[in-house]
């Protein structure tokens, strides 16, 4: 297959990239690498796919082609679908983060609702085989019900970054309903692993308990996280993609997955768990829960295992303890 990865020089799409090519197929890499986190780690991610630097195509695998493109710019996006013979976009580029979206809403905007028109229409145009493209537990809000399915009314989203997802969702089944084109949505929940973001929780605690820097724990610890390892995420992407949605007579060729593990860990656990594998205590610091945070996130993935026989076998321990490995390393402790 020729695949369009969108934001793969971020955490999940430089590993969905990698497993494409690992295993053949012909990937178009595509990254804005903006600021919002330090770009050398985006780089980092790129240099392991062969690319020297961000405006350069060169890699080591004859497979793979990276442009430096924004997905909100329609026109160089357009010229892109051109120039190659897509069978599959597998879209991950978005402006992630809840906190940030309280600061920078107009950049959610762009990315998240602009760029993501623009994804559609063009593929549309194309006639392109499958869409997969990446939503949010974000969606499910306050939701009260656990664990959370699919089936659940995810119509009060919290934060604006949140709001962006279910809008993806909605233009989504929109297009696959008007053009019988087959589209697959996946809302993650909570990624976490080697060459993750730095914006995320366990990175940062990590980061200060080896820097001797309280950590803070928001809501005084009473949060719980459906932590999924990015192995177990990308077995269910590339799962996905090769399972496109097929027409019903009462429904369009659409389908939305919850991926994760489906097992919340609680974040005392989860705090506890990093200090056994740095050997080192941290020093907590506990705080309110914040604007946009959910106390609970919790994935019913039985759709999941069902059509796709997903099965996350990463536990909490041994995925930290990867993590804690490739961060002394990465950063030379």
């Amino acid at each position: 297959m020729i695949v369009l990865v969108t934001g793969v020089a971020g955490f999940i799409g430089s590993y969905v990239a990698h497993y494409l090519l690992e295993r053949g197929d012909k990937v178009v890499g595509i990254d804005n690498l903006n600021d919002y986190y330090e770009v050398k780690l985006k780089k980092d991610r790129l240099e392991r796919l062969g690319v020297k630097s961000k405006f350069s195509s060169s890699t080591i695998y004859e497979n793979f082609t990276f442009h430096h493109i924004d997905i909100s710019n329609i026109s160089t996006l357009e010229k892109l679908f051109i120039d190659y013979d897509f069978d599959v976009v597998c879209h991950l580029a978005a402006q992630a983060g809840v906190r940030y979206s309280l600061e920078n809403p107009s950049t959610y905007i762009q990315s998240n609702i602009v760029g993501f028109a623009n994804i559609l229409e063009l593929a549309k145009k194309s006639k392109i085989k499958h869409l997969v493209y990446a939503s949010s537990s974000s969606v499910y809000g306050l939701n009260k019900k656990v664990p959370f399915s699919e089936e659940d009314n995810v119509d009060f989203p919290i934060s604006l970054y949140a709001a962006t997802k279910k809008s993806n969702e909605l233009m989504a089944y929109t297009y696959s309903h008007l053009y019988n084109m087959p589209v697959t949505g996946l809302r993650f929940f909570t990624v976490y692993g080697p060459w993750g973001r730095p914006d995320m929780a366990y990175f940062l605690f990590v980061k200060a308990i080896l820097n001797n820097e309280p950590i803070k724990v928001y809501n005084n610890g009473q949060m719980e996280r459906d932590f999924t390892y990015i192995d177990d995420i990308v077995e269910g992407i590339i799962r996905v993609i090769d399972n496109k949605p097929k027409s019903k007579i009462d429904s369009p060729p659409y389908k939305l997955y919850n991926i994760g593990n489906s097992k919340p860990i609680n974040l005392l656990h989860f705090i506890e768990t990093i200090e056994q594998s740095l050997g080192k205590k941290a020093i907590k610091q506990f705080e309110p829960i914040q604007a946009g945070d959910v106390p609970l996130t919790y994935a019913d993935v039985r759709s999941l295992i069902s059509d796709m026989k997903y099965t996350p076998k990463t536990s909490i321990e041994e995925g930290i303890k990867k993590f804690v490995d490739w961060y002394l390393s990465y950063y030379k402790y």
